[in-house]
């Protein structure tokens, strides 16, 4: 299968998906740290997540549908930043959202889903529609003309997948089973929590753990 990964720049996926024999690219602003730049779109996530197959029909004047397009991708996983939207930046929200970034954030994260067979992000303002609802209405609206549920499919953990630690990650599905666990093991730690400050704790903090990244490739592939 084709696959895209967007807002990948550590490429953890895009290589669990390779190692399975599929066509897997990601997707970013940002150089790869990955290793694999040969893999990696540099480039704005829409132009390419426009492909989706999955999700974007495609009909003739008659009204019939047409064949996916061969260059378009069979599955899209998406990983939106969560700067704007997690709970543990909830001590910036009022001024992010006097910035115009946490609107940005919900657009993007919206606009990212429509397209999406998957979208994960931590716990935060996209798991429940009540904070949006009182602070932006007008994209809590928009977002159920989409049809988005606000609560996730599932809420997946590192050490469901073989990772000692904690970090609750909620995932939105559309036509993909819910994740199951590989590898339960010891250890509730929150080591991602713990890491002293930095020019890239941020980029730290969001990469996906190699379990979380294999069990993907393993059932959605």
């Amino acid at each position: 299968m084709k696959i895209l990964i967007g807002c990948e720049e550590s490429q953890a996926v895009t290589k669990a998906f390779r190692e399975k024999g599929h066509e897997a690219y990601s997707c970013d602003l940002l150089p790869c740290s990955g290793g694999h730049p040969e893999w990696h779109l540099k480039r704005d996530l829409f132009p390419e997540i426009y492909k989706s197959n999955f999700c974007v029909k495609t009909y003739d004047g008659n009204g019939y549908l047409l064949p996916n397009d061969p260059d378009g991708y069979d599955r899209v996983i998406c990983f939106p930043p969560c700067t704007d939207l997690a709970v543990s930046g909830a001590r910036w929200f009022e001024v992010k959202r006097k910035s115009g970034e946490q609107r940005k954030s919900i657009e993007f994260f919206l606009d990212v889903w429509y397209y999406s067979n998957a979208v994960e992000n931590p716990i935060g303002v996209m798991n429940s529609g009540s904070y949006v609802k009182k602070h932006f209405p007008d994209l809590y609206e928009a977002a159920k003309l989409i049809g988005f549920p606000w609560k996730p499919t599932q809420i997946i953990q590192p050490w469901q997948f073989g990772h000692g630690e904690t970090k609750a990650t909620c995932l939105w599905l559309k036509g993909l089973p819910p994740l199951k666990p590989t590898n339960i093991v010891e250890g509730r730690e929150q080591k991602i929590w713990k890491m002293p400050p930095s020019a890239d704790r941020g980029a730290l903090r969001s990469k996906t753990y190699e379990g979380i990244a294999k069990a993907m490739a393993e059932q959605w592939g």
